[in-house]
């Protein structure tokens, strides 16, 4: 049970509601086993009328609320009818009072499992947002989603029903045994003779209930990913008719899971029928035991076996919940043994050495040195970049062109410090980058990824996302610099347009345009733009170029490209080639170099005047 240790600290955070509801647990049960007593009591009176009943004592075995009743019953002068319809009402108060109490149990404790629900999946997903792109790329989305939510519902189940039935069978079976043993200990210990084979089975079924389900839980990850790797790519999947065989291969997952669940209930369904036949036993020994016992002499009260069988049937509901809480148990244990895997896991990018102070970069003026840098992604082994230099002094417009994989966007990346540096220095006003917090350093650098991401929201909601208080009129503006004010305005609802997943209801160049402006609305001391404008087309980015070369006047910033954009005067051009400077400076003196990017540039003139011919 040391994965469920984890949970101690809520326990104790929510200890008082959980006190409570055992109180209230142990209430509800105490007036729910009076009732027996009540009626072998009545059964007893009912002996009395009976031919041949010799008068006795009360029987001392009973409790002394149910005494005291008795004793007011009997002194009052009631009838016999009399007597019989107050016990009648008694045991339907007795019955209303469990009920009452029985609802403040589920208020408290079922209550508190909902609030320890919304902490652990906030926690979960707070260690998301902490977490670097290494972990990303490392794990899937669909087990990620699985863990915050299927995982989490299996540990509320166990931090509230689990916790709660669990008292409650506990209880019950301890008060039932008392006054059992009271009444006859021998005939208690025949009628709880097949408890010992219960326990047994109890340890066998819940062993393969732990195992199954912990791989059931492996493959519903697997089929949240491949959910919903099929519903982002589906425009892919359409494009190339590829549904049949995506259905093919979830239907075999799918499969493979029903065949665990299946497996999983069979070994479940064991145990209703299995603690019905204990219980059928249990009913049948008692009534035969203390059959035999009263005909012998004995027992002297019918009213002792109206009991015992009462408190069987009492104990039938907590005896097969044995079973089910077990299992309850059993997962959320496996559940939490794949949370706590996630919440150890630690971020490899991290503030540890960080010591400016957080307004350190409030008036950031943009300058940023590489020293030596060199890097290889830790995932794939490749090494992107080798030996970079470059100094970036304020208001500097930089260019770093190159092929696909020349290690353009990597700069970008350790920039943002999605990866620490593994050899070099990266300074910031003269300071080694770590030495910022990660979250004061991205807040200050305004980045447009290659990969452009909308959140399944409303326009102007994506381009205000780096600023929560921008007015309309700012939004309004950051889309025109963009050039996608026109086509926002064009839509019915404008900048009110709710955008698909991902932005799936926008072009390619839209959704570009959209995050430029996005990145333009942000206040940062340094711009980023990697590959910004691959989706656009040549008016377009012409119209795009020029708005960014106004705006971005008096700012820094870098532009990572694979094409030459001659419309913007880079005060620096850095060419790259297989992770290194192949060359560096202005456009003019590139072109006298006639080297790499001299061809680059020719290839692309060529590419946008020569017109493309039909095969």
């Amino acid at each position: 049970m040391k994965e469920l240790a984890a949970l101690n600290k809520y326990f104790y955070k929510y200890r008082k509601r959980y006190l409570a509801g055992l109180l209230f647990v142990v209430i509800s049960n105490y007036f729910a086993i009076l009732a027996p007593q009540i009626t072998a009591y009545v059964v007893d009176k009912v002996q009395q009328v009976l031919p041949g009943y010799v008068p006795r004592p009360l029987a001392p075995q009973i409790d002394p609320l149910v005494r005291a009743f008795v004793n007011w019953v009997e002194t009052s002068g009631f009838s016999f009818n009399a007597i019989i319809a107050l016990c009648g009402v008694s045991i339907l108060v007795l019955a209303l009072i469990r009920g009452l109490f029985m609802f403040l149990m589920r208020q408290t404790i079922i209550v508190a499992s909902r609030y320890i629900e919304y902490e652990q999946k906030n926690e979960i997903f707070g260690h998301y947002q902490n977490l670097d792109a290494v972990f990303y790329k490392r794990n899937n989305t669909g087990d990620l989603m699985n863990r915050i939510s299927e995982d989490v519902g299996r540990v509320r189940m166990y931090t509230g029903p689990s916790i709660m039935y669990l008292a409650n069978l506990i209880t019950m079976i301890v008060l039932s045994l008392y006054f059992m043993v009271k009444k006859d200990p021998l005939l208690t210990l025949y009628v709880l003779a097949p408890l010992p084979i219960l326990s047994v089975t109890i340890y066998i079924v819940n062993n393969i209930i732990h195992k199954r389900s912990r791989k059931i839980q492996a493959i519903l990850s697997d089929l949240t990913t491949d959910a919903q790797q099929t519903y982002s790519g589906i425009r892919v999947v359409k494009s190339y008719a590829q549904e049949e065989a995506m259905l093919r291969a979830y239907a075999q997952r799918s499969d493979d899971y029903r065949k665990e669940s299946i497996g999983l209930a069979k070994v479940e369904a064991f145990y209703s029928p299995a603690m019905w036949l204990l219980i059928g036993l249990s009913t049948l020994s008692t009534i035969m035991i203390g059959g035999i016992y009263y005909l012998d002499g004995r027992i002297t009260e019918v009213g002792v076996l109206v009991e015992f069988v009462m408190y069987i049937n009492m104990l039938m509901f907590p005896v097969m919940a044995i079973g089910w809480v077990a299992g309850m148990i059993q997962r959320a244990k496996a559940s939490q043994g794949r949370l706590n895997e996630l919440l150890v896991t630690k971020a490899e990018v991290h503030d540890e050495a960080a010591t400016m102070p957080k307004e350190s970069l409030d008036s950031w003026n943009g300058s940023v040195s590489f020293k030596e840098i060199s890097f290889t992604y830790p995932n794939t082994g490749i090494t992107a970049i080798k030996n970079f230099n470059l100094t970036i002094t304020p208001g500097e417009k930089i260019a770093i062109i190159g092929r696909t994989g020349s290690g353009k966007s990597t700069i970008a990346q350790l920039l943002l410090r999605m990866y620490d540096l593994q050899e070099g220095n990266i300074l910031i006003n003269n300071h080694p980058i770590e030495h910022y917090a990660v979250d004061t350093l991205r807040s200050r650098i305004s980045y447009v990824p290659q990969d452009v991401f909308l959140f399944s929201d409303t326009i102007g909601h994506n381009i205000s996302f780096g600023k929560d208080d921008a007015s309309e009129t700012e939004i309004e503006e950051a889309a025109r610099m963009a050039s996608v004010a026109g086509e926002i305005e064009s839509f019915e609802k404008g900048y009110e347009t709710v955008v698909g997943e991902r932005g799936i209801t926008l072009s390619g160049g839209q959704k570009q345009r959209v995050s430029i402006a996005r990145a333009l609305l942000k206040p940062a001391g340094l711009i980023i733009f990697d590959d910004c404008l691959s989706a656009v087309d040549a008016a377009t980015e012409k119209a795009v170029l020029g708005e960014l070369g106004k705006y971005l006047q008096d700012k820094t910033a870098i532009v990572i490209t694979h094409r030459i954009f001659a419309l913007m005067d880079f005060d620096t051009i850095i060419v790259m080639e297989n992770g290194s400077i192949a060359e560096r400076g202005r456009h003019a003196d590139l072109m006298e170099k006639d080297g790499v990017y001299a061809e680059l540039f020719r290839r692309q003139q060529y590419e946008t005047t020569v017109p493309a011919t039909d095969a």
